[in-house]
């Protein structure tokens, strides 16, 4: 409750989600910029700061707002750890500067001001008391002495009370007795710099590549995966995803594209977890034990790889928990568990989890233990299956008890469903989601789609990922346009958002033949063991290794600010991105058509890529290594996607030294 003579009411704070129900998302080392509304009565000025502190300690840490305009204030401060942070804003009457500021119009008028003189002394004498430091104490003494001796010239009273040395020293010890704060304060999470960008790719660790592809196909190890890493790391991968690598259920279990009925060598869906062997906290004994485990994610971060593993809460009917835990799964009226369904589609194989059991505690329990456990063994990096079908509450609950001891973890949400449910998770505390990427493909869809989730309120607490291909999703456009439409389809994912990823190696093999009747690959490895000649001369692998690359040399790319910019083809779309700094400009053209050649003008909105108006500057094709030289919003391009479907640009501003030597930088 604020006192009734705390005058200056704070509002309209940000960042904050849902009224700050829900914390905002940034990452740690990120300026934090945070405003507010202070608005008071009357002609005042007022003053404030930010405060800022890690949830749990009791010091604030402070900035001073500075104006923005129409009575709106704001300060950054930079988070320097992962976990949860909370920030609030305290303003107040600015008395002094009140003073001050009628103190110099007075004697310009040549107003008699002696009063309002020694009203100052006894304000800046009051200060003292406040003054941070002994050098500050008598700072504002020497002051308060100079405006209230009446045998000083006038003059050099007047230019004493309003000079910036004295104005910046009360300012920096002012009065805050009738301070006002928001209610509460409000949260943050502060995640680590891969919440918010990096490569993703996914491997099944079980399939053959490269030598191993000319042998007799047989399931492979963790160990035999390890040696696949330097091909994920060549290719500047940040994460490698796994599948569940979990005992495979026997019951059901289904065959090759999915078919009902398995033989006695076919592998299973690693989605159907659980078997005599263990459940979601062992390791499928073909892949290897759990020192294989922890021994692949120490090689592969040693090669600057996070491993990323599959969390899916269901189970099959092999699962020790149907034995031990019966009181969480539903029954049917015969008194047989309920399986999955999407009817008319039966999933026989796999037990949902029923999270409105009697027992929801003890299940809560026991699934967030499952997250901990493999925290335990290392892994930091978390893609979620269809969390959109668990309870919304579980997951708020088991993300921050999660967070709570491993504050670097990340969670990114495997929910293609409904826009708001989506969002929900995020709000619940999913660092990521995938996205409807996938079936954007015109200029006005990805113009409208992007502004959307770039944009607060969505961007303070949604980060997307997107993705060209998965197990579960091949776009007809795939199947269809051939090199060209899979080259395009990268460069928008990893161009257009700071997080994307690959599922590998069908994607650089340009792997495009669908199952009949699905959207999906034929031959799914997420039934069969496959094999993949990851060395054929027509992989993608080099270029997806230049596009990664550009992607962590440009810092413009590392997050999802994004500027559109008009082309008169609507085949032709264009758009930049700009860092922090506004040093690093990336700027995009890309053929939406990949059967034609297509040609046009663009027309730059040149404040937003930080080029002044009749500023002479370079583009530099970081995939073609060509350099052009525009001026001017209008320019041409012409992009033949038999050659390439797109032109990645970094602009380079010209430059002109003292000795009249001219280059771009």
């Amino acid at each position: 409750m604020q006192s009734g003579r705390s005058r200056v009411i704070v509002e309209g704070a940000a960042p904050q989600v849902d009224g700050g129900r829900y914390p905002a998302k940034r990452v740690v080392g990120e300026p934090i910029d945070c405003a507010c509304d202070l608005v008071s009565d009357g002609h005042d000025a007022v003053a404030g700061r930010l405060l800022y502190r890690r949830a749990g300690t009791k010091e604030w840490a402070e900035a001073p707002l500075a104006p923005r305009g129409n009575d709106r204030f704001g300060a950054s401060f930079l988070a320097t750890s992962t976990g949860r942070w909370e920030f609030t804003f305290e303003a107040w009457i600015d008395h002094f500067t009140t003073w001050a500021r009628g103190l110099a119009k007075k004697a310009a008028a040549q107003q008699d001001v002696t009063l309002d003189l020694l009203t100052g002394a006894k304000m800046v004498a009051a200060a003292t008391a406040r003054a941070k430091s002994l050098v500050e104490n008598e700072a504002l003494s020497r002051a308060a002495a100079l405006l209230g001796d009446p045998a000083m010239d006038l003059h050099a009273r007047v230019a004493q009370a309003t000079s910036p040395e004295l104005a910046r020293v009360m300012a920096d010890n002012p009065d805050r007795s009738h301070a006002s704060r928001l209610d509460e304060p409000l949260a943050l999470t502060i995640d680590p710099k891969l919440a918010r960008f990096g490569a993703w790719y996914e491997f099944f660790p079980r399939s053959s590549v490269g030598r191993a592809s000319l042998e007799p196909l047989r399931h492979r190890t963790l160990r035999e995966a390890e040696e696949r890493l330097p091909y994920v790391a060549d290719m500047g991968f940040d994460v490698l995803y796994l599948p569940p690598i979990h005992p495979i259920g026997r019951a059901y279990r289904k065959g090759p594209n999915n078919t009902l009925t398995a033989g006695p060598d076919d592998v299973g869906s690693p989605w159907a977890i659980g078997a005599a062997e263990g459940g979601h906290k062992a390791v499928h004994p073909e892949l290897g034990t759990l020192d294989d485990l922890r021994r692949f994610v120490a090689r592969a971060r040693s090669l600057g790889i996070e491993v990323a593993l599959d969390v899916a809460f269901q189970v099959s009917p092999d699962h020790p928990y149907v034995k031990e835990h019966p009181e969480w799964f539903l029954k049917r009226p015969d008194g047989s568990i309920q399986y999955a369904e999407n009817p008319p589609k039966k999933y026989q194989d796999v037990y949902p989890f029923d999270f409105e059991c009697d027992a929801w505690e003890s299940l809560w329990t026991e699934l967030t233990s499952v997250v901990t456990f493999w925290a335990e063994q290392g892994v930091r990096v978390f893609r979620v299956d269809n969390p959109h079908t668990k309870s919304l509450r579980f997951w708020e609950r088991c993300i921050a008890e999660v967070k709570a001891q491993y504050p670097d973890t990340v969670f990114l949400a495997e929910a293609f469903t409904r826009p708001k449910l989506m969002y929900a998770l995020a709000k619940m505390g999913f660092s990521q989601s995938y996205t409807y990427f996938t079936w954007r493909h015109t200029k006005e869809e990805f113009t409208e789609y992007l502004r959307e989730l770039t944009r607060p309120p969505v961007s303070d607490f949604f980060r997307p990922n997107f993705w060209p291909n998965t197990p579960d999703i091949l776009p007809e456009h795939l199947q269809y346009g051939g090199r060209p439409v899979f080259v395009q389809r990268l460069i928008l994912a990893a161009m257009m958002s700071a997080s994307y990823g690959i599922y590998g190696p069908p994607f650089e093999l340009m792997e495009h033949v669908a199952r009949p009747g699905a959207e999906e690959y034929i031959d799914n490895e997420k039934f069969q063991l496959r094999s993949w000649d990851v060395e054929r001369p027509d992989s993608l692998a080099g270029l997806i290794g230049k596009v990664n690359r550009i992607r962590r040399e440009n810092p413009a790319l590392h997050d999802n600010r994004i500027s559109f910019h008009h082309t008169d083809n609507p085949h032709l779309l264009c758009f930049g991105k700009r860092d922090a700094s506004g040093e690093n400009v990336v700027l995009c053209v890309v053929n939406l058509d990949t059967n034609h050649t297509h040609a046009g003008w663009v027309e730059l909105d040149l404040p937003a890529l930080g080029v002044q108006p009749h500023e002479r500057y370079q583009v530099h094709d970081l995939l073609a290594d060509a350099r052009y030289q525009w001026s001017g919003t209008r320019n041409y391009v012409e992009l033949d996607p038999r050659v390439t479907p797109a032109h990645v640009f970094r602009i380079r501003k010209h430059v002109r030294t003292e000795h009249d030597f001219e280059y771009f930088l």
